[in-house]
């Protein structure tokens, strides 16, 4: 694990496994001389391999050694959890049993089973440069996900969700931390931006999340000069658990060994004092030395997240992650000018924030064009461009074009013709590496009599369609009067998703919920 170090440039932050591989790594090879040594000469020893998550790996070692088992060899690797669910789905030669970090490594893995029963647990906590959290309150009070993620000057990193499920818990407490916001979906958006934004930089990140294991790690074994990390925990994060499965293809003696050493670690041989692992249950923290950093009382965490749930928080994470090419078409058609109940705002007025606002959810390398229709805005052609296609930075110096846009009294609602023309466009201007996409927002149907009909319309956009440059079609449908059917039918041939915003002063939700299910699904 690396340090924070106050009175001179950190050279590390956080990437604790390699130095508690070594360790254990050291600490298992030492063990397997020894129990080698003390076999009995006429004794010809079962070797038994048990691979294990670096930070278990010594108390696995240990518990083995202690079981005394004669005849028996056993060979506790510490092994990065990755990297054994892909070498368990290839041919490398197997160990009789295997203990990954977390549940969501055995679903890599290809011939081991999905579950298996949990030996150890460490709950997953945001890591705080210890100066940090004295700004934001500790020790006077414990931190929490809010207090800390609201804190002016942090910065934050995150691990890779995609590979270490640390990432993926903190994903799911970041969701929670945003469910209380008044726009739930746009403010967890926001957080994962908030987290994508920077590199995880190991010399400038103060803020992470990480395991309490390694938390703990790291402050034990800090040298003069170095900071500390605190803790900040959420029931909603799950925590790492350690699930204990056993590995086809042993024999009936190791089986048998297998078998004690599980015995042995359901019974908490594992989560001694000295190990800063938590039961399963995330009861009480046993500590040989008291860290004041983190919390000894129980602490409760979430379930395991599914398959399912995890791939949509990884699809969404990735999605965040992406620069977009991104065309918004915005309807200006008398009927936007109808007034929000309670707002005192007309229904483009707010659609016009919500897209402004959308601006700071775009990474930087983003670009935007932003345009308005009705019929016949400009000649014959129902639309008309508000800003042209540029990065967002530069968009975000330009909004008040966008916010000086007007409805257009007598005008119809040209969707149809707006939709395929910048459909065309966008299909032109397609860039590789890029999320690609066209918005379309309405509070109705279309009403121009003289374009294009629904069954053609449909039609071009099939023929338009390529799944190697794919360009979804999104539309947002704003007010009682907006036809969810007819936008439903409207964005399938271009493989999109369409969403309603009853009431338009929830536009903005439904906006930035739009936002980050599609940016999930590119």
């Amino acid at each position: 694990m690396g340090r924070h170090a106050t009175a001179r440039p950190r050279r590390r932050v956080l990437l604790p496994l390699l130095a508690l591989a070594l360790a254990a790594v050291l600490g298992a090879a030492t063990w397997v001389a020894v129990a080698m040594a003390r076999s009995e000469p006429a004794c010809e020893p079962v070797r038994v391999v048990v691979a294990a998550s670096p930070d278990i790996a010594p108390a696995v070692a240990e518990t083995a050694r202690d079981l005394g088992l004669a005849c028996v060899a056993f060979h506790v690797q510490p092994r990065d959890s990755l990297q054994m669910a892909e070498e368990l789905s290839g041919t490398a030669p197997k160990p009789q049993a295997w203990i990954p970090s977390s549940t969501l490594f055995l679903r890599r893995a290809d011939g081991v089973p999905a579950s298996g029963p949990s030996v150890a647990s460490s709950p997953v906590v945001l890591a705080v440069a210890e100066p940090v959290a004295k700004k934001l309150g500790w020790p006077r009070k414990s931190l929490t996900w809010p207090d800390v993620l609201g804190g002016a000057g942090i910065v934050v990193g995150m691990p890779d969700p995609a590979r270490d499920p640390v990432g993926v818990s903190a994903l799911q407490a970041l969701r929670d931390v945003a469910k209380g916001a008044p726009d739930p979906a746009g403010a967890y958006v926001v957080l994962l931006r908030k987290f994508s934004a920077n590199a995880f930089d190991e010399a400038t990140t103060t803020v992470f999340p990480a395991s309490e294991n390694a938390v703990l790690r790291h402050n034990s074994e800090l040298a003069d000069g170095e900071t500390a990390l605190v803790a900040a925990y959420s029931p909603a994060s799950p925590s790492l658990d350690y699930p204990f499965v056993e590995i086809g293809g042993a024999t009936p003696q190791q089986g048998k060994a297998v078998a004690e050493l599980k015995r042995a670690l359901l019974n908490g041989n594992a989560t001694s004092a000295k190990s800063g692992l938590r039961a399963p249950g995330g009861q009480a923290l046993r500590l040989t030395e008291t860290d004041q950093r983190v919390s000894v009382q129980g602490q409760r965490s979430a379930e395991i997240p599914s398959a399912d749930e995890v791939d949509k928080a990884l699809s969404q994470w990735a999605g965040v992650n992406a620069s977009a090419r991104v065309q918004v078409l915005i309807d200006v058609s008398g009927s936007m000018s109808a007034p929000v109940p309670g707002t005192g705002k007309s229904r483009l007025r707010i659609t016009l924030e919500a897209a402004e606002n959308a601006l700071h959810l775009f990474k930087p390398t983003s670009q935007v064009r932003f345009l308005a229709f009705a019929t016949e805005m400009d000649g014959e052609r129902d639309y008309r461009e508000i800003l042209p296609m540029a990065p967002v930075g530069r968009q975000l110096t330009e909004v008040d074009r966008l916010r000086a846009v007007r409805t257009v009294p007598d005008g119809q609602t040209g969707l149809y013709d707006s939709v395929l023309d910048v459909y065309r466009v966008a299909n032109k201007e397609w860039e590789a590496g890029k999320l690609n996409l066209v918005i379309v927002m309405t509070d109705g149907r279309n009403t121009d009599p003289g374009g294009i009909s629904r069954e053609n319309l449909m039609a071009e956009l099939g023929k338009l369609r390529d799944p190697n440059r794919p360009v979804p079609l999104v539309a947002i449908g704003i007010g009682p009067d907006a036809d969810e059917t007819e936008l439903r039918q409207l964005v399938a041939p271009a493989g999109g998703q369409a969403f309603l915003s009853r009431d338009p002063a929830k536009i903005g939700e439904v906006f930035y919920g739009a936002l980050g299910r599609i940016a999930g699904a590119g």
